[in-house]
């Protein structure tokens, strides 16, 4: 609910205030009911000035530092402030409005310099290395000495060594890009929203199936447009709907329309934020010691160094450039047997890759959705497949309040009736959404504050007409799947302490989980049990999903090069050193994709920079790669499961116990070396990706 109340006026934080106490809800579920969007200020600001106190009672004790009266003190610091947090971050990711996004601006420098109030005190630093340098000498447990370890090192990389002028500087450079970032989300909402393609005509959207073309129609009217079809952005470069698109011009018009979202001037115009954060993080990174951004942060990460990450990235991009050529050339030769008379462009692949699979593997997306409804694959897939792996259940509940019709709530509990979590899946597109599909929580697991985990994912599938069921195409049952990944790595965490809780993990570990959930929507029994047409229930073709299964590998030229040209897009702008000039964001992209030798024209990067939101506001900086490193892992581990007899329960009870309760209690490595039993290989990877055959000759 918005009023006139302006976010920057002082309010007071009072008992009425629903954040005051903690919920009285079952799992302490926010009350969102109750939550207005002015509650949230005065709920920071008491929250920043309550843990500063905490941290002050910390740092004034006279007796000597101890596990207890430091480490474990910082733990229980700040739980209203996270609790206002978690919850107003969910609002300004998933519906937000301009008074939340007020509140965003206005906030982040204030949490910024409060994170650094307590990373750069001085006599706290002293407390916790004290206790880190005796770390062997005082009998903790494993997690407990991680725990230190953990602390000690996240206060070195936020700067607590530094003298002070040096601190200054980088307290006004993390406010500055708090800021920024902050902006970033804001501008690139707003231009998802502008640059949406406003059709005239129903000629124009020819090939739509006409629950597409309804879609487009319902969008046009909640922008109160009569006689028209809005067909709104996705946050990647090419759109899903382009496979489908007869129209050539308008293809071409909804390619320009999302790369150049973000880069036509004016309010939504991102390009001077880019240019602005690539040169304050190469700052940062030199006032931490580091000779670049990408140093910085990878140097806490499973890959550690850029050349590692790099190399991963080149290695398999030559392949998959090479692969993408070949896909090219078969598209054209299509073009050309058609008599089309032009060169196939990037907003030509999409359409033409459907073309060469209905051909090829007799493959229409139009015959494929029907056996994909929406509830049925989260219901009778994804979480059939959790509860035949994990032994988890789910039932609905309709008494937890939400922030928006479309959200549902369920409570998950252990295979003996226990309770275990809530979760919250919100799925639908929304223009007050950022774009994408993601998982994050409201509450963290932890036995240390005796939390139980509130998990939510959210995603931007097509909102169906009024009365029809939301259909999904594989690529959307792949992302449920993924995301739900995601949301077992919260659920099932099973720690003490909430720094090391669930997905609290490196990035290039953290896709770990959600990357390993996608196997299972095609594992037989599972697919078996969700993929069932809408209106007869009936199981979908065995010649069908057979074909689906052949063709798995196909396009995966152009899938692996958009993202590996996006991953070292990443990597080029955050290994630019400290006063390094910006170059000119085109100009830049065309030499960085040149050097690295996997610039194919007709496949862009699936993010251009302009609206890469991973790297500018969602904490993906220089670590795009992840999701490629921790694919390595995810098929190493797939294969494990083949190798001792596929989904079974055992199975799944050991990858719950060794990898998904663990959180971030241990090294990364360590726990995938202890799971696997050695070190992880890439031949998976190569052959699920159809770039080596499975006796071992590269493709």
């Amino acid at each position: 609910m918005t009023t006139s109340f302006t976010p920057t006026e002082t309010i007071v934080f009072t008992e009425d205030n629903p954040f005051a106490a903690p919920s009285a809800l079952p799992f302490g579920a926010p009350p969102l009911d109750r939550i207005r969007d002015e509650d949230f200020q005065p709920a920071i600001g008491e929250g920043m000035r309550r843990q500063l106190l905490e941290v002050d009672d910390i740092v004034g004790q006279h007796g000597p530092p101890t596990f207890d009266n430091t480490i474990v003190a910082l733990e229980r610091s700040g739980e209203l402030l996270t609790r206002v947090l978690k919850t107003f971050g969910a609002l300004t990711s998933a519906n937000t409005n301009d008074f939340l996004q007020q509140i965003q601006s206005d906030e982040a420098p204030k949490l910024a310099a409060h994170n650094d109030a307590i990373l750069l005190n001085h006599t706290l630093f002293q407390r916790v290395r004290a206790i880190y340098d005796r770390r062997d000498e005082l009998g903790l447990s494993p997690e407990q000495k991680h725990l230190v370890e953990r602390y000690h090192l996240e206060f070195i990389r936020a700067g607590a060594r530094l003298p002070e002028t040096d601190k200054a500087r980088l307290r006004a450079l993390n406010q500055e890009e708090s800021t920024l970032t902050t902006e970033f989300q804001t501008r690139l909402l707003a231009a998802a929203k502008a640059g949406a393609l406003v059709i005239d005509s129903r000629d124009d959207l020819d090939g739509l199936s006409e629950a597409d073309v309804a879609a487009a129609a319902a969008a046009a009217k909640e922008r109160k447009l009569e006689a028209k079809w809005v067909l709104l952005l996705q946050n990647t470069t090419q759109q899903p709907v382009q496979a489908s698109l007869r129209r050539r011009d308008v293809r071409e018009r909804l390619y320009q329309a999302a790369i150049h979202r973000a880069d036509r001037g004016g309010p939504t115009d991102t390009r001077a934020l880019v240019e602005r954060l690539v040169a304050l993080r190469a700052e940062k990174a030199a006032l931490l010691g580091y000779a670049n951004t990408a140093a910085y942060v990878l140097d806490d990460q499973m890959a550690k160094t850029p050349d590692a990450a790099g190399k991963l990235l080149l290695d398999i991009g030559a392949t998959a450039a090479a692969k993408a050529r070949s896909e090219a050339a078969r598209m054209q030769k299509l073009i050309d047997d058609e008599n089309g008379g032009f060169s196939l462009m990037p907003w030509d692949w999409q359409y033409y890759a459907e073309q060469v699979r209905k051909r090829e593997y007799e493959l229409d997306e139009e015959h494929i959705k029907p056996y994909f409804a929406l509830d049925r694959v989260l219901i009778d897939g994804v979480f059939f497949a959790a509860t035949k792996l994990y032994g988890i259940t789910f039932a609905e509940r309709h008494d937890i309040p939400v922030y928006h019709p479309d959200v549902r709530v369920y409570e998950v509990c252990e295979a003996d009736g226990s309770p275990l979590a809530l979760f919250y899946c919100d799925l639908f597109k929304r223009e007050n959404k950022i774009g994408g599909a993601w998982m994050d929580s409201f509450a963290d697991q932890s036995m240390l504050l005796g939390r139980k985990p509130i998990i939510y994912n959210v995603a931007n599938f097509t909102r169906p007409a009024p009365g029809q069921p939301a259909l999904l195409t594989f690529d959307d049952v792949t992302t449920l799947f993924h995301e739900f990944g995601h949301a077992l790595h919260g659920m099932l965490s099973n720690v003490q302490y909430p720094m090391l809780s669930g997905t609290n993990v490196p990035r290039d570990f953290v896709e770990f989980p959600s990357q390993f959930n996608e196997h299972l929507a095609l594992d037989p029994l599972v697919f078996a049990n969700y993929a069932k047409h809408y209106q007869t229930g009936a199981p979908m073709p065995i010649a069908l999903v057979e074909r689906i299964k052949r063709a798995r590998t196909f396009n995966q030229g152009f899938a692996l090069t958009e993202y590996v040209e996006a991953a070292l897009l990443d990597m080029a702008w955050h290994t630019l050193s400290a006063g390094e000039p910006v170059p000119d964001i085109p100009s830049f992209e065309r030499a960085a994709l040149e050097k690295y030798g996997v610039n194919v024209p007709e496949v862009p990067p699936r993010y251009r920079t302009t609206y890469f939101a991973h790297i500018w506001d969602g904490g993906y900086q220089a670590g795009y790669y992840a999701y490629l490193w921790a694919e390595v892992l995810d098929h190493d581990t797939f294969a494990w499961f083949a190798e001792h007899g596929g989904l079974t329960r055992a199975n799944g009870q050991k990858f719950r116990d060794m990898i998904l309760s663990r959180g971030g209690t241990r090294d990364a490595a360590e726990l995938y070396r202890e799971f696997r039993g050695r070190e992880p290989s890439v031949e998976p990877l190569l052959v699920e990706r159809g770039l080596k055959s499975e006796s071992g000759a590269s493709k």
